[in-house]
């Protein structure tokens, strides 16, 4: 038997319109989402974009500042104007092409990284890869300008940008546009005096550091900038001239079509400081600081601010205001930089910042390396510094200043005496100098015999003057003259004032011959032997007023710096004479440096550079203005007074020794101390370190040491070592009006 049961529900109804109400509310709500998903998406990857393209405009601005300073020494270096393809590469587009190229600025990865990822079939999901080869799209001058680059020269851009230079010389003027130009034409004037002498123009209040640009427009008091290498403070006075051009980026236009990422312009000013070195010590070589090359330590030692080394070793307990390396630097456990010690290394991560915020002052160890964007260069040509005649002329130079007239402070000397020729194989005595200096701006030579005399019946030294009848103004010299021919000579000794050169004077010495008049001055130089018997050319700068009087040169405000070199040339010189030795040796000549303790005759200051070694046989510049007779008022501009002023004086040589005739017992040194070595060197200068004339070293205890930097433009003497610093600022946006 079959029974079956059936359940009965109860009737219903479905409602249309709820349904699609509901299914319409969900998919909106699910469009919203997804909307709102891809809106986010949107943004993050703008986001991205504009992280990505900030970090690659950092790195190509850190190639420029890299890449700018070989381009300026290239423009300035023989042949680079003598062709395109010279030039070419020198040029303000290529510098910034090389930059986004350096950058590797238009892929994600470059192949090197991809490579050695080492991943079988690589393929990259980046289809955002950009060629970027336009760079006239992302690199433009400051409008109204056209072009890449607003130069700082002859107009001011206006407010936050740097004093600007005056450049009289059009063909630099032009150059600039094109190339990054440093030239000695390129001088600070009335354009810049209002901004050197204004608050500065980082926006602080404080005051301007600037001095006359009509007294001094080669180099001005600036003001350091913000930047984490300290070779000066930030925000305090320093000597310099700052070139400088005004570009501004944008990154992502030439690809904003692709991207849908616009970014506004940003402007920046890239910089090139010429600083002569000015700290109290300051060299781009590897320096040992602290000890002796016995192993005591500095003792009757004063430095006052800051040291710059390529590298630098700080041995023992040393207490330094400041140091900054363009390298490295190891410091012992008792060495205090700023009042500081360091337990480890002073660059662990968090030490400077909380230096910082402790002491509210700036970090006294720093690094070259530690600011990205900014870049410091010893201009350091070692032995070449001491020679001019190891250089051949330049031409052909984009530059109207050439690098090694730049560079090389012998070639930069007004005055240059020269060893043209000796006695014999054998004999190694000097018996020819030729002289040269500046007369109305015109180089002019004097050759000096030292053995031989330019007329028979005469003694070496004699200097032609008058012919017969003329007359000659010796001024307050005194000289020996003579008058005559043919070994026939009238001659009157210790004369001064206007000689006539006659009969009636003299006599007449030969009759029916036509006569001449020579004079023999005190020459500010002369051969002399040291007791070893080492033979040198001994120098009195005392003597050159008196001596570039008698020859009618320009007197030492033009004429104020010597470099004293062997011809060894071929085309000048003599082939018994030879290149000189660096290190020195015994063998070769020498030079002395006597009656110079007063040196207030050179007004602007007085500079000698030799590639021998150097004796200092007496007090050098012990004698201020004040103290000079008559009396001597300090430079115009000049922020000191006359009993602080001593002039400004430089000496460069590859060794330098104290004491000539006998061995002094100590000595007392003042100013700066500077070495031309190479950081790569194995041994370590050390800077206060010194020997007799004998070449015993000092004892630690009879050197006394008074090191303070040169502050001032009328403290740097006529020839100095240079630096240059290498940064690129952005120009803020409350001083951009367009």
């Amino acid at each position: 038997m079959k029974t079956s049961s059936r359940k009965r529900w109860k009737s219903g109804f479905i409602s249309y319109l709820l349904v699609i109400t509901t299914g319409t509310i969900l998919t909106l709500l699910m469009i919203y989402a997804y909307k709102r998903a891809i809106l986010g998406r949107d943004v993050q990857r703008e986001v991205q974009l504009r992280v990505d393209y900030a970090e690659k405009e950092d790195t190509i601005l850190r190639s420029i500042v890299a890449i700018t300073p070989n381009r300026a020494m290239r423009a300035m270096q023989s042949g680079s104007s003598a062709s395109s393809t010279a030039s070419d590469p020198l040029r303000w587009q290529n510098i910034f092409t090389e930059a986004l190229v350096l950058a590797n600025a238009g892929t994600s990865i470059s192949s090197g990284l991809a490579t050695s990822l080492n991943i079988t079939n690589l393929r990259s999901g980046n289809t955002g890869d950009s060629a970027l080869a336009n760079p006239s799209q992302i690199f433009a001058a400051i409008p109204p300008d056209s072009g890449y680059i607003s130069v700082g020269n002859n107009r001011s851009l206006g407010a936050g940008y740097p004093p600007a230079l005056n450049v009289s010389d059009t063909a630099t003027a032009t150059s600039d546009l094109t190339y990054p130009i440093i030239s000695s034409k390129k001088i600070y004037g009335a354009l810049a005096q209002t901004d050197l002498n204004s608050p500065t123009l980082n926006g602080d209040n404080t005051v301007g550091y600037g001095v006359s640009t009509t007294t001094y427009p080669n180099f001005n008091r600036l003001e350091y900038p913000q930047i984490n290498f300290g070779y000066a403070t930030p925000g305090s006075a320093f000597v310099a001239k700052r070139n400088w051009w005004a570009f501004s980026v944008d990154l992502a236009d030439a690809d904003n079509d692709k991207s849908l990422v616009a970014l506004s312009k940003r402007n920046y000013v890239l910089s090139i400081y010429e600083i002569p070195s000015q700290l109290a010590i300051s060299a781009s070589s590897f320096m040992s600081l602290g000890q002796y090359a016995s192993g005591d330590a500095w003792q009757n030692t004063t430095i006052t601010g800051g040291i710059f080394a390529g590298k630098a070793a700080v041995t023992g307990t040393t207490a330094i205001s400041a140091l900054a390396s363009r390298r490295s630097m190891a410091l012992s456990t008792n060495t205090t930089v700023g009042g500081q010690s360091f337990a480890s290394s002073p660059f662990t991560p968090g030490t400077r910042e909380t230096y910082q915020l402790t002491t509210g002052s700036f970090f006294p160890v720093s690094l070259a390396s530690e600011s990205g964007r900014a870049a410091f260069i010893p201009i350091n040509r070692g032995a070449d510094f001491f020679d001019r005649l190891t250089h051949s002329a330049e031409s052909s130079v984009l530059s109207s200043t050439t690098w090694n007239n730049y560079s090389v402070g012998a070639l930069q000397c007004a005055m240059q005496l020269d060893i043209t020729k000796r006695t014999s194989s054998t004999n190694s005595t000097p018996t020819e100098f030729r002289f040269t200096y500046l007369k109305a701006g015109v180089r002019t030579n004097l050759v000096i015999p030292l053995a031989a005399a330019p007329e028979a019946g005469l003694t070496p030294g004699y200097i032609y003057c008058a012919i017969e009848g003329a007359s000659y103004n010796f001024g307050t010299s005194v000289v020996d003259v003579a008058y005559g021919k043919n070994s026939s000579f009238a001659f009157q000794t210790a004369v001064t004032g206007t000689i006539t050169f006659n009969n009636t004077r003299f006599g007449d010495p030969l009759v029916g011959v036509q006569k001449f008049g020579y004079y023999k001055p005190s020459y500010p130089f002369e051969v002399k032997s040291l007791p070893s018997g080492k033979i040198c050319v001994a120098v009195y700068p005392k003597r050159f007023p008196a001596f570039l009087a008698l020859l009618g040169a320009d007197s030492t405000a033009v004429n104020n710096s010597l470099v004293v070199n062997v011809d060894y040339t071929a085309a000048t010189g003599s082939i018994l004479l030879s290149k000189p030795s660096i290190p020195c040796v015994e063998s070769e000549y020498g030079v002395i440096l006597k009656e110079c303790d007063n040196l207030t005759t050179f007004t602007k200051g007085f500079s000698l550079v030799t590639n021998l070694r150097l004796y200092i046989g007496d007090d050098f510049n012990t004698t201020l203005f004040k103290d000079a007779s008559p009396t001597i008022g300090v430079p115009a501009g000049y922020t000191g007074t006359a009993a602080t002023y001593y002039p400004a004086c430089s000496l460069f040589a590859p060794e330098k020794r104290y004491g000539v005739d006998t061995d002094p017992y100590a000595i007392n040194f003042s100013g700066q101390i500077g070495s031309l070595a190479s950081d790569t060197d194995a041994n370590p200068v050390r800077p206060l370190d010194s020997k007799n004339s004998s070449g015993v070293a000092f004892a630690s205890t009879n050197i006394k040491v008074n090191l303070k930097p040169i502050t001032h433009p009328a403290d740097l003497p006529p020839i100095y070592m240079m630096n240059w610093l290498v940064l690129i600022e952005e120009r803020r946006k409350e001083y951009i009006n367009y």
